[in-house]
Parts: C-alpha cells; structure tokens; sequence
C-alpha cells in the first residue's frame, strides 16, 4: 500500500497543534515543524504514532519528570528528547 505522504505530514502537524492544551500545542507543533520534512518516510508514520500518547505523559517525559510513554522507535524519543524548545 502507498502512503500519500503529504496527506500523512498534514494529519501529523494537525495532530501536533490540536492536543488540548496549548503548552502541548505549541510544544509538539514546534518539535514537528521542526523536523517533519528531514525525517524520512518510514520514520513518519512512527511519528504519528508517537503523537497518540497522552499530553501528561508526553510533558513528563520532555521535562525528565517521569517516563509512562507507550513508544520504543529510539531515533524518535531522541529528537524529542533532544530538541530545545524556544516560546
């Protein structure tokens, strides 16, 4: 099956902006726009699928407070972990 690619980007920068709450919207926004068009096709639908843990444990995660996330693609979990967020 063929992915449409730019259709998986939008629901991906979508779901990154629309989270509930606006910390998270800006946050997760931030960190996708940043690398959306660098990661490579496979690694996409990973991402899409790292966007559908919760908002909390999303948060306590970045922030080195606690680690619930239901997620193991590493090279995800790295650029997130890695990335600087800049208000």
């Amino acid at each position: 099956m063929k992915i449409d690619i730019e259709n998986l980007k939008k629901r991906i920068l979508y779901r990154s902006q629309y989270r509930g709450t606006r910390e998270m919207d800006k946050l997760l926004y931030s960190f996708v726009s940043k690398y959306i068009d660098t990661i490579e096709e496979t690694k996409l639908l990973s991402l899409e699928n790292f966007l559908n843990n919760d908002d909390d444990d999303l948060y306590k995660f970045y922030n080195n407070i606690e680690n619930k996330l239901k997620f193991n693609d590493e090279y995800i979990i790295k650029l997130f972990k890695d990335f600087k967020y800049d208000e």
